[in-house]
């Protein structure tokens, strides 16, 4: 009888403020070490977990330095400086070697138990993306909730143009894509929105989410103003035709307004005055500074990109081993 060979997984979490999440996480995950089933007796292990440390405020750093030291299979990444989630999860994934790579949040509020759930939706449906959804409102607060639904919802479908409408950053790819996706993926780059340029289908599993692990969330309003924006211009050319559109849209209303004016201007003799000429200039003068602005984003992404203005840079840890010299005792 020929042995069993499993799935093999990485686990891939960016790390920003993890002092205080990333010790039980890391525990969590451990027992997924050695070989289990799925509940449809799918064979998997997890083989990596890969810790990017992405410069946070806190001693994050000190942390997956002690669980590299206390476990094999804990791998860190050390970036030189803060890039942002994304730009560390990509650099998570460029350092994985596994089948399948799985990507959680440091801040515990996904549950490493659902993984075999995400693997079993992937191998049953032979797709090579799978997300885990909430599948009641995530504990966040009902602004975050309701803001972050409009903008997957109803901006993802505009924007990406198909069902990708429930990408979470709990998400199990094959390792191939998102090694591939590392390799190409430029400064700016939205993740999701990338693999949507290399996955024709996907599933999603509804999960429950969990409270994060700490008092107070990583994510600012700025920063979550700056995900969106990163969205709309990974998008590709789709926000510049619905500008397009909604210049076509105002200049036909500016054609019904003329006819408007110039008709009680024959039939009643109203005075056309200045309000239809201020009408029509607002609207032409907003629909083209929009446009402008849109086309400028789009200059700068192609400028950073240009120049060669790299997405992540990942090092050896400047702290331990040969670069780093304890100070000598007199």
């Amino acid at each position: 009888m020929s042995p069993v060979v499993p799935h093999t997984i990485a686990v891939v979490v960016p790390v920003y403020r993890g002092e205080s999440t990333l010790p039980s996480l890391v525990q969590e995950i451990l027992p997924y070490c050695t070989m289990r089933y799925t509940g449809r007796h799918h064979p998997y292990v997890v083989k990596e977990i890969v810790l990017v440390h992405d410069h946070g405020p806190d001693r994050s750093d000190e942390i997956i330095r002690s669980l590299a030291e206390q476990h094999d299979v804990v791998r860190p990444v050390w970036l030189s400086r803060n890039f942002g989630q994304h730009p560390a999860t990509i650099a998570g994934l460029a350092a994985t070697g596994s089948d399948w790579i799985v990507t959680l949040d440091e801040d515990g509020q996904f549950n490493p138990a659902d993984i075999p759930s995400l693997l079993e939706a992937a191998l049953d449906a032979k797709v090579p993306l799978v997300y885990g959804a909430a599948r009641t409102a995530p504990p966040h607060s009902g602004f975050r909730n309701v803001a972050s639904s409009l903008t997957k919802r109803v901006l993802g479908k505009i924007l990406l143009g198909n069902q990708m409408a429930e990408f979470t950053s709990f998400r199990l790819m094959l390792g191939e894509i998102g090694r591939s996706v590392a390799a190409y993926a430029g400064s700016g780059i939205y993740l999701d929105v990338a693999l949507h340029w290399m996955v024709g289908e996907h599933r999603v599993v509804k999960v429950d989410f969990r409270a994060e692990g700490r008092p107070r969330s990583g994510y600012t309003t700025r920063a979550l103003l700056s995900h969106f924006w990163r969205l709309v211009l990974s998008s590709g050319t789709r926000p510049l035709r619905i500008v397009s559109y909604t210049g076509v849209l105002a200049a036909l209303a500016g054609i019904v307004l003329a006819i408007l004016v110039i008709a009680r201007r024959l039939m009643y003799g109203f005075p056309v005055g200045f309000t239809s000429v201020f009408v029509t200039l607002l609207i032409i003068g907003g629909v083209m500074l929009f446009a402008l602005g849109i086309v400028a984003e789009y200059i700068g992404l192609i400028a950073r990109t240009s120049i060669g203005r790299p997405l992540y840079l990942a090092q050896a840890d400047p702290f331990s081993g040969p670069l780093y010299r304890t100070p000598q005792s007199e």
